[in-house]
């Protein structure tokens, strides 16, 4: 019976001053597929059902309601004001019956389902393992999905529902996603390794200009290009982008490598710290990029619930 779930339902209101004991939810079905259809017949042909029981639903329907939902002439039908009103709120019953459908589903599949997790991967790898490991322990029957993606194609995954949570970088410009700040990383130069000392930003960018440099496409990373070009420009120069690369690991090897140089987080220095590279901090330029963590504002699920306040302590 509906009446009960209508009578703990804060999101309806109906304004007829009746009694709904005896509404059931096929009741509603029937009124809303009349409704769509304005025509009995092909609304029962919908239904899967012969014409004159569903006439006999919508009549029980308007004298429970003690209403007129229809306007029946020369085999027209169309709605009535009270008709009109009545449909819209049917539609929200149904729309919520299929949110809670939806959310139930998640809080069951949250036990023994799936986490999928977006990351960059210019983000310390080894907070998520720590993180990941714990949960493991309080959810021993999900499974975790890892998916290293640029930011712009985080936003669309998690916006889509293809992703749980993302670890990315600002800016996140979508009305859809809830944002939390996890830190804010500094920018330096990254070289190969080399004894070699600049003692002030102008012996730098003196080295710099004269570089080559490898960084991400700018379709691909526009935001760090971005920061990039900003910094250059603090610094009076513009890059030379001989290189690209899709991912910070191959930059990093190329510039190792001794192809060229970059620019690039300070926190990937503990994470790369075995390759042979030298880590150049830039003085008195106050350019960071901020390191969030993105997920749908009406998430139900409690391990995403789990991850989401675990991982922002771990990076506090």
């Amino acid at each position: 019976m509906l009446s009960s779930y209508l009578k703990n339902t804060n999101f309806i209101n109906l304004r007829y001053s009746v009694g709904i004991i005896n509404m059931e939810l096929r009741h509603l079905l029937y009124f809303k597929t009349v409704a769509e259809e304005l025509h009995f017949t092909k609304a029962a042909n919908r239904l899967f059902i012969s014409q004159p029981p569903l006439s006999r639903q919508i009549k029980e329907l308007e004298e429970e309601l003690a209403v007129q939902l229809f306007k029946r002439n020369n085999k027209q039908v169309s709605l009535t004001e009270a008709g009109a009103y009545f449909k819209k709120e049917v539609d929200e019953i149904f729309a919520k019956l299929e949110e809670s459908k939806s959310i139930a589903r998640q809080i069951h599949l949250s036990v023994s389902g799936e986490l999928k997790i977006g990351y960059i991967s210019s983000v310390y790898q080894s907070y998520l393992a720590e993180i990941l490991k714990a949960m493991r322990k309080e959810f021993p029957y999900i499974k975790t999905g890892l998916f290293e993606m640029p930011t712009v194609s985080q936003i669309e995954a998690l916006e889509q529902g293809k992703l749980d949570v993302g670890i990315l970088r600002a800016p996140v410009l979508s009305e859809k996603l809830q944002i939390k700040t996890l830190f804010f990383d500094p920018f330096v130069v990254v070289i190969p390794h080399s004894t070699q000392k600049f003692r002030t930003n102008k012996e730098l960018a003196e080295f710099l200009k004269k570089s080559p440099f490898i960084f991400f496409n700018k379709e691909f990373a526009p935001h760090y290009n971005q920061k990039l070009m900003e910094i250059c420009k603090r610094m009076q120069f513009t890059p030379d982008i001989t290189h690209e690369a899709n991912n910070v690991h191959s930059i990093l090897q190329l510039v190792e490598a001794g192809l060229g140089v970059s620019i690039l987080p300070l926190s990937l220095k503990k994470q790369y710290d075995y390759l042979k590279l030298c880590f150049i901090e830039l003085q008195d330029i106050p350019v960071s990029t901020e390191v969030v963590m993105a997920y749908k504002a009406n998430h139900r699920n409690p391990a995403l619930k789990w991850f989401i306040e675990n991982y922002s302590n771990t990076n506090e």
